[in-house]
């Protein structure tokens, strides 16, 4: 395969993809106390959401050195790649992007692609996914790089948060907006597209859910769609009961999302990523 496929272990693909395409994922360094973790290799998922409510030290998280990125780059080449698509978290959410950008200017081995997926989660995952598939079949790098332009434009990630203590303990909201949403029952929904995030509040996690099933009517009709998750499997399920209308399958993909992402939303959250389907 001349195309090779690069992305960050925060893009949450099933680890059967990655194996069927060969993708080489990233993994990003969890930081808890003392101890460094590389994510998906040194803590499970379920570890870590058991673990997160009662740390002491909130969890932070580094991506890896352009020489990390550089070495991969060279061993892809040294395999018989020619071309290294490289396929990341929303630069405006991580310096993942930057980094791997530097490391390709380094890189003469081979020519490599870095690409802003401009999205987090599945939302980067189903990109990787897409690439993947059509560099098994022959496409060109520059037909792959086009029908990622008009699947970012076409992803939509939407989550709602169990509770704002998370994001205040991570440093993304002061205390004061904590405490107020706490004592308001409130339920902020994250919103992510075109590497634009966004979010809104809403009143009770009952009120949270219904507003998730619809913004996921107003995405219809879907290509690709995930159930998002950070260890809360029976809300997921309660989730996928009320949207069943607009879930035709019952064995959609659902997807624990990556501790590097849950560390700043905590355990709890639910949501989906979706692909809309083109337009005939």
């Amino acid at each position: 395969m001349t195309i090779r496929i690069v992305t960050d272990s925060t893009c949450d693909l099933p680890s059967d993809v990655i194996e069927k395409y060969q993708v080489k994922v990233v993994p990003i360094y969890i930081n808890i106390g003392k101890h460094e973790y590389l994510d998906g290799i040194d803590i499970t998922r379920k570890e870590f959401y058991e673990k997160l409510p009662d740390l002491a030290e909130h969890p932070t998280t580094a991506v890896p050195s352009p020489i990390k990125f550089k070495a991969i780059y060279d061993s892809l080449a040294e395999e018989g790649a020619k071309d290294i698509l490289s396929i990341h978290i929303s630069q405006v959410l991580s310096a993942m992007v930057d980094v791997a950008r530097t490391a390709a200017q380094e890189t003469i081995s081979a020519a490599v692609h870095v690409i802003d997926g401009r999205q987090l989660s599945m939302g980067t995952g189903f990109l990787v996914e897409t690439a993947a598939e059509m560099a098994s079949v022959g496409h060109t790098v520059k037909e792959i790089i086009d029908a990622l332009e008009s699947q970012i434009k076409r992803t939509r990630v939407f989550a709602a948060l169990d509770t704002l203590e998370f994001l205040k303990r991570s440093g993304r909201m002061n205390h004061w907006m904590s405490s107020l949403g706490s004592l308001l029952q409130i339920k902020p929904i994250l919103t992510m597209f075109d590497g634009k995030p966004e979010n809104e509040k809403v009143r009770t996690r009952e009120r949270a859910l219904h507003r998730l099933v619809e913004m996921l009517s107003a995405a219809a009709p879907f290509e690709r769609i995930a159930l998002l998750h950070t260890n809360a499997s029976q809300r997921i399920d309660e989730l996928k009961k009320m949207a069943s209308g607009l879930i035709s399958h019952t064995d959609i993909l659902t997807v624990d999302i990556t501790p590097v992402i849950g560390a700043h939303i905590g355990p709890g959250a639910v949501g989906f990523a979706v692909v809309r389907a083109l337009e005939s």
